[in-house]
């Protein structure tokens, strides 16, 4: 493993057909100065989950993070992870703050049940690649 590919902190498993999670991830590339956050497009042709032992069921469904160690993280964690990378952790502290972890997360979670239609995809759809099933958390 080189050293350029041992340095990052957190991997984050994003769509980069969602023109929100684009914006999102754009942001987050512009603060990563210090390179340690990677983003890989799990709508990228070749992209293949189970090398995180998930499905494209599960990440097309929630975000998903990869820790160094191979520990997938999803939702706001993924969230919490990547903004820490970047030095933005003070940001999203109170997501999880106990009180109000379970709101954002509710509010996470509503976000990736319906992000479809909200970002006009919903109709758009070819062989179901793009469905969100709902929610099964990484083990």
């Amino acid at each position: 493993m080189s050293t350029q590919e041992a340095a990052w902190d957190v991997k984050l498993l994003f769509d980069g057909q969602c023109p929100l999670c684009k914006r999102e991830v754009d942001m987050l590339a512009k603060l990563n100065r210090k390179g340690k956050l990677r983003l890989e497009d799990i709508a990228a042709e070749g992209f293949d989950a189970s090398r995180y032992g998930l499905t494209f069921e599960q990440v097309m469904g929630h975000i998903h993070a990869v820790l160094p160690d191979g520990r997938v993280v999803t939702g706001m964690e993924a969230f919490r992870q990547a903004y820490s990378a970047v030095g933005l952790s003070a940001l999203l502290a109170p997501t999880g703050w106990p009180g109000l972890r379970g709101v954002f997360d509710w509010g996470y979670n509503w976000f990736a049940k319906n992000r479809l239609s909200l970002t006009g995809r919903a109709h758009t759809c070819e062989n179901g690649r793009c469905a969100v099933p709902e929610h099964k958390p990484a083990k």
